[in-house]
């Protein structure tokens, strides 16, 4: 009996030694005043998506988040704005694919660096794209979309959210695979502006991440959603077909979007803060939230795992943007 109660005590110390890690971590002096989240584009697109209610999980956590979505320049100017703040844990970037690549490869001038001047945090989410229609268009398939463009060179024009952006490579790419389309990129400052121009027909054709708006859109009937650029289909709407089932493998497009703050941050703010992430991507109601909305919880990362995933990403691009040609500036 007094082992066994020996055993218990152990335990339960043990125990509360775990679960207890994260409360020491917060009680420690960071954070003393709220921290500003910056998310690089306007409201409406998968990043605010994610961002959101991400911000309100980690409010519970450490202490009040405040958003601020600074869109423009295909995330960058949100992005860079992160990367020349003060390295005290106190301005946050959700960044991902999207910013890296944008700068890494696409300008001769870039606002940042987005190896040397990032720290990455961890990812919280991967986010596909999708081939999106106006309604009004006469196509109903990917295969009919594409006999349309060849008929009409020239006269079909597709939305992405900003040059150098993921939608906009995949887009360029698109046009590629499917034989070299005539189709007129269009640039947005974001997916929310995007959707609301597709869905009022000032543009035809969209490539934009895939958001439970997108997804209710496609629903309503509002717009009409020809493929999706995930591995597998999305299991919030697994009637959409992927483009790679359709005949396009190299349209397996996805994007991380994740915690990043400015280079020089300390490190033991930056595992605080891997650490809270890490617990809001864990719970069941914000992984649920995010599946429903199209989107996939990344629940295990790390700094590490994300720099190397940022990193991966870059190298999978640049052979891409070198054969399609793209520039932006």
């Amino acid at each position: 009996m007094q082992r066994s109660r020996r055993l218990l005590l152990r335990w339960a110390a043990g125990f509360a030694a775990l679960s207890g890690s994260f409360g020491r971590a917060r009680s420690q002096t960071y954070p003393t005043r709220p921290i500003r989240l910056v998310i690089p584009f306007p409201p409406g697109g998968a990043y605010d998506a994610v961002g959101r209610p991400l911000a309100e999980k980690l409010t519970a956590l450490l202490g009040t988040l405040v958003v601020e979505n600074i869109g423009g320049a295909g995330a960058s100017l949100g992005a860079a704005a992160v990367a020349h703040a003060q390295p005290d844990g106190y301005t946050l970037l959700l960044g991902g694919t999207l910013p890296h690549v944008n700068e890494a490869l696409l300008k001769s001038r870039p606002l940042y660096d987005p190896v040397r001047d990032l720290a990455p945090i961890a990812s919280v989410a991967v986010n596909s794209l999708c081939i999106a229609i106006h309604p009004s268009l006469p196509a109903r398939t990917l295969n009919e979309l594409i006999a349309y463009a060849k008929a009409s060179p020239g006269k079909l024009s597709y939305g992405h959210a900003g040059l150098g952006s993921i939608q906009h490579l995949t887009g360029e790419l698109f046009k590629v695979a499917a034989g070299g389309l005539d189709i007129v990129p269009v640039p947005y400052r974001g997916t929310g502006p995007l959707l609301a121009d597709l869905v009022g027909g000032q543009v035809q054709m969209g490539t934009p991440g895939v958001t439970r708006q997108a997804i209710e859109f496609h629903r309503s009937g509002r717009l009409r959603i020809l493929a999706v650029t995930s591995a597998a289909r999305l299991v919030a709407a697994p009637e959409l077909p992927t483009a790679a089932e359709l005949g396009f493998p190299d349209l397996v497009v996805r994007g991380s979007i994740g915690l990043l703050a400015p280079a020089g941050t300390p490190k033991a703010i930056v595992e605080q803060l891997a650490q809270a992430a890490h617990a809001a991507v864990a719970d069941p109601a914000f992984q649920q939230l995010l599946v429903d909305a199209g989107i996939e919880p990344t629940p295990d990362s790390s700094p590490e795992k994300f720099r190397r995933s940022l990193a991966s990403d870059v190298a999978l691009w640049a052979p891409v943007v070198k054969a399609i040609g793209v520039k932006i500036d």
